[in-house]
């Protein structure tokens, strides 16, 4: 017996949107844990440079630019407000006098892991909500998930922000 390619292009498609209305779920959950984390308003764009530094400590502004596929000039902005904030600093590479090194403060990586710890318990009050059997096949999704984007996303490293998806 085949195997339907409309059938599976389908059910891929029908995912896609299931994962998509669950994204903007969490981009509204995730916005008040932002909020709550701190008094330092960080947006978007700037929480993304956060978590490019978390995982790939020291890089300079040409490689967090690519990792973000934005201009350099643009990222430079976003890391001068992070670094008047006190999330982020910059210092000499001891590569190369001409660049520079960024890395999260003590206070960066405070706020993202309070950011994290909230986000959390958010998700754990909602995954308590499924059933055992549902929240075995989101835990098993998710790894799926997971080792599908690792294969086709270039700029991620080894054992980069590999935070896991734990089994439920």
């Amino acid at each position: 017996m085949g195997v339907n390619p409309g059938a599976s292009q389908r059910h891929s498609r029908d995912a896609a949107r299931a994962a998509s209305e669950v994204i903007e779920l969490l981009e509204v959950l995730w916005e008040r844990g932002r909020e709550a984390a701190s008094p330092v308003p960080v947006s978007a764009s700037q929480l993304r440079v956060l978590y490019v530094l978390d995982r790939d400590e020291g890089i300079n502004l040409r490689t967090l630019s690519e990792a973000l596929g934005s201009a350099p000039s643009s990222v430079s902005r976003l890391c001068d407000r992070l670094q008047a904030v006190g999330f982020v600093e910059r210092a000499p590479s001891p590569a190369s006098r001409r660049e520079l090194e960024l890395r999260l403060t003590g206070r960066g990586r405070t706020y993202l892991r309070d950011l994290r710890e909230l986000r959390e318990k958010a998700l754990a009050v909602a995954i308590a909500e499924m059933s055992p059997t549902a929240r075995k096949a989101l835990a098993e999704g998710l790894r799926g998930f997971r080792t599908a984007v690792d294969g086709v996303v270039p700029w991620r490293r080894e054992g980069g922000a590999n935070r896991g998806v734990r089994s439920a």
